[in-house]
């Protein structure tokens, strides 16, 4: 399907602690599985955009949650379309092994929300809707795929309206080819 069929794009972020640094033996299996992953979701139906460190080939380098977490910031047409691609494809064998890699979480670390087609979710966009999230619980401006809410109902809710913030640096807003490799 097409960005014109859709008037909202699903975003999502992730974010996940490394029990170890990015470069420790430890994380290598992690590290090796990003371009196979990536390239996955590259090619996922649904898939609009995924957010990549300026100059490089993924997003592993950015750091705006703090230095031992890295985060994925990614945009589908649809929430089945991330749905499948996450706990349908080789993606879940990934997930299976978080632990040997991330520390587990004790807060909220998924935040998904609804976008107009065509925009980029800036990082500080997303951290906000990730501790909109963890401070308030679900809602049409943030929630889970086990709190979701349809991109109509965001519309109808109060204050749901995206509202884009320059001011916050991104990464690259360029899209994400096959070759792209980010956190998944």
């Amino acid at each position: 399907m097409t960005a014109a069929a859709h008037s909202a794009h699903l975003a999502q972020l992730n974010v996940a602690t490394l029990l170890h640094p990015f470069d420790d033996p430890r994380v290598a299996s992690f590290v090796e599985q990003l371009d196979p992953v990536n390239a996955a979701a590259d090619s996922a139906p649904g898939f609009v955009w995924r957010l990549v460190e300026e100059g490089e080939a993924d997003a592993t380098g950015l750091r705006p949650a703090g230095e031992d977490v890295i985060v994925n910031l990614s945009v589908w047409e649809t929430q089945e379309a991330l749905w499948d691609f996450a706990y349908r494809s080789g993606h879940l064998e990934v997930m299976r092994r978080r632990r040997e890699w991330f520390e587990r979480h004790v807060e909220a670390h998924l935040v998904l929300w609804w976008v107009p087609a065509g925009h980029l979710p800036t990082v500080g966009e997303a951290l906000d809707r990730l501790a909109e999230l963890r401070a308030h619980g679900p809602s049409p401006r943030a929630f889970t795929f086990a709190s979701s809410y349809s991109a109509a109902e965001a519309a109808r809710h109060p204050g749901a309206a995206l509202t884009a913030r320059p001011d916050q640096p991104s990464g690259s807003t360029r899209p994400a080819s096959a070759g792209d490799a980010s956190v998944s």
